[in-house]
């Protein structure tokens, strides 16, 4: 009874921490719906990046992903690494759009480029699927999580049902209280000081690993998983395992580019920088960090696997199994805390975006344009209670999900992912498709996802039998050529024109470093696959094969060379496109500057 009361307690305090610096930081500062939605568009690209990766990993993952290295390898880090590529389109090409039109919101975007009709069917997309699966979902693996690494039930003396509904009202009224009385800047805050923990707690738990695997040392640990079963280490997915390498190119980039791209829940802090370069910034710097998620959210599964091998049925508790039995009851409550704040993360991410959509996209420009800011944030309170309600009570019932929460979110997300990508892209790349397209590729895209993956076995008792992964790529070239065919039957007669209204032309300068850093992310892609493969420390006789090491040298000095030269080229570039906006604004010539900024975008 001493230790729990030592590990509730510790974790209370580390949480009333976060949630006193985050008080301090936001207080008073809450005057317009600017601020409340977007942060006063004043967030930095440490917060940015420490908001977003934390949005992103929650207890789903650290339970899911180790649960798939320890029943098969490492391939499930494909959904992870690669999000740099996605990252890079974003800083390179949307974030500059984005900002430069300066929405609050994508459907928002879509409604400039398309109609409000577009609009209005882009925001019922992402509202049935924030509140019917992704919302729930994260609080039920937060709870399922809590009760696999403390044995809440046997604590509390309460049946797991009770436990899990007692669990799921806690963490969600603490993430409602964030999302819903401190707007996005409390969110930010709060999830970059827990992404901090999240990072110390994920190294912390392989290294403890390692050292109780080699009896002590460390590096006998680490010797150990790359000598013993090295196939487990293999991202190289087969076409058997959980992810197949070429799916990569077949469906999860475009999974990953519209979740870190187009998500609003995921990118409404990067349409709250303060200027452009604090946003590519934050967006590139996530990319680097999803190179480490591999270490904590995979390696401690192939770790479990070596220490407890067949003592383990089911992989879901390889994590769970990990931690109650390596770290010492000193850090559990700083672990519990990590952990509940990366849930709380997620959930109070998508309960302010749910609230943006809802207030900013419907009831705005619906039913009361004229409303001022405290009526805007009064409703969006009020509807971000009511969606936390509603999510409280649907949580629980995730548990009846037939094939794993893991793949239940993943396919429930592709009714909405790739229909709000093929729009937004196709949009920004042609000026001629018309609204019309826009509006088919939704509808078709509902009813095809929907036979391909469920339909076709329950109305006809026919089995595909194509990975959903694969679906999303089919489905997109199909309404990639669809859009592509309607622009040459009935192309626009009149080019939408995009007025940059928000940020000054000063905000919307680039960061001079983003085409190089840009290529040190590909290649450090490159590198963690090549480490995590047949040819690095998957190899079978040693620790790594004879090519490991003269492929990487090429690599990096190909790398170097890229990077140098897209430097200096850039660095030319970028002092010309200053010298000349600030003689332009010298002159006092606005229209001609934004003439310029205008043909640069172009």
């Amino acid at each position: 009874m001493d230790s729990i009361l030592y590990i509730l307690l510790s974790c209370a305090f580390f949480m009333l921490l976060v949630a006193l610096i985050s008080y301090r930081l936001t207080k008073g500062k809450l005057a317009d719906a600017n601020e409340y939605f977007l942060a006063g568009r004043g967030l930095s690209g440490v917060f940015i990046a420490g908001s977003l990766l934390l949005t992103n990993l929650s207890a789903e993952q650290l339970i899911g992903l180790n649960g798939q290295a320890f029943t098969n390898n490492m391939s499930g880090m494909a959904w992870e690494v690669t999000a740099g590529l996605a990252a890079i389109v974003m800083a390179i090409f949307l974030l500059p759009r984005f900002l430069g039109i300066g929405i609050s919101t994508i459907p928002e975007f879509l409604s400039n480029r398309y109609d409000e009709n577009v609009r209005r069917m882009t925001v019922l997309l992402f509202l049935l699927g924030y509140m019917c699966v992704t919302i729930p979902s994260m609080l039920y693996s937060g709870g399922v999580a809590v009760l696999q690494l403390f044995d809440v039930p046997n604590l509390l003396n309460l049946s797991y049902i009770h436990s899990l509904w007692l669990i799921i009202w806690l963490v969600g009224i603490i993430g409602a209280i964030y999302a819903i009385f401190g707007g996005l800047r409390a969110v930010a805050i709060s999830d970059t000081i827990n992404g901090i923990g999240l990072v110390i707690i994920g190294f912390l738990v392989p290294i403890i690993g390692f050292i109780t695997l080699g009896n002590g040392n460390m590096l006998d640990g680490m010797k150990e998983i790359a000598l013993t079963n090295p196939e487990k280490l293999n991202a190289i997915g087969s076409s058997e395992d959980n992810i197949p390498f070429f799916s990569i190119f077949t469906g999860i980039l475009f999974a990953n580019l519209f979740y870190w791209a187009l998500n609003q829940y995921v990118i409404q802090r990067t349409l709250g920088a303060q200027n452009l370069k604090e946003g590519q910034k934050g967006v590139l710097f996530t990319g680097f960090l999803k190179l480490l998620v591999p270490i904590f959210m995979l390696l401690p599964g192939v770790i479990a696997f070596h220490l407890y091998g067949g003592q383990i049925s089911d992989g879901d508790l390889s994590y769970p199994t990990l931690i109650s039995n390596l770290l010492p009851v000193s850090l559990l409550g700083f672990f519990l805390a990590v952990l509940l704040g990366a849930v709380l993360s997620s959930f109070n991410s998508l309960l302010n975006s749910v609230a943006t959509l809802f207030v900013l996209d419907i009831y705005k420009p619906m039913f009361a344009p004229d409303a001022n800011d405290q009526k805007l944030i009064k409703i969006s309170k009020l509807f971000g209670i009511f969606i936390a309600l509603v999510s409280f009570v649907v949580a629980p019932f995730l548990m009846y999900a037939p094939d794993g929460l893991w793949n239940l979110i993943r396919k429930f997300t592709g009714f909405f992912n790739i229909p709000i990508l093929v729009i937004v892209m196709m949009g920004l790349l042609s000026k001629k498709v018309p609204a019309i397209a826009a509006k088919v590729v939704i509808v078709f895209h509902v009813i095809a996802y929907y036979f391909m993956i469920w339909g076709s076995r329950q109305l006809f008792d026919v089995e595909i039998g194509i990975s959903y992964i694969h679906v999303y790529g089919i489905l997109l070239a199909i309404e990639v050529g669809f859009m592509l065919l309607m622009r040459k039957i009935k192309p626009l007669t009149e080019s939408k024109v995009f007025q940059h209204n928000v940020y000054s032309t000063e905000k919307l300068v680039p960061w001079k470093h983003t085409i190089p850093v840009s290529i040190l992310l590909v290649a450090c892609i490159i590198e963690t696959y090549l480490i995590f493969s047949s040819i690095g420390l998957a190899f079978e006789d040693g620790m790594v094969s004879n090519l490991f090491w003269p492929i990487t040298v090429i690599l990096v000095a190909t790398t170097a060379i890229l990077y140098l030269i897209s430097l200096k080229v850039w660095h030319h570039k970028y002092k010309a496109y200053i010298n000349k906006e600030y003689t332009l604004m010298k002159k006092g010539s606005r229209k001609q500057l934004l003439k310029e900024v205008k043909e640069q975008d172009a």
